[in-house]
């Protein structure tokens, strides 16, 4: 099972990337692809919404805070309305 978590990349200053991972990896181990960015000092986010779009369609489940981010985003309302679109 596939996992949208935050890996940690910030040595002194925590700055996140958001990534595609396994289940059963740990946090700082290999990730599927790189799907977005999350700065919480400066409440910077960039995120690759198709990327995202496309593991969430295949069944991937975002951790509570990756779902908080992707919710303030926007991209759920995106899921629902491609999976409108093609049905």
């Amino acid at each position: 099972m596939v996992k949208l978590r935050l890996k940690r990349c910030g040595r002194k200053q925590p700055v996140y990337r958001i990534v595609a991972i396994d289940v059963q990896s740990r946090r700082e181990g290999r990730d599927l692809r790189k799907v977005g960015f999350y700065d919480p000092i400066n409440n910077q986010t960039y995120l690759n919404v198709p990327a995202i779009l496309y593991f969430l369609e295949k069944g991937a489940q975002p951790t509570a805070t990756v779902h908080d981010i992707l919710k303030k985003a926007g991209v759920f309302t995106e899921l629902t309305l491609n999976q409108t679109k093609f049905t």
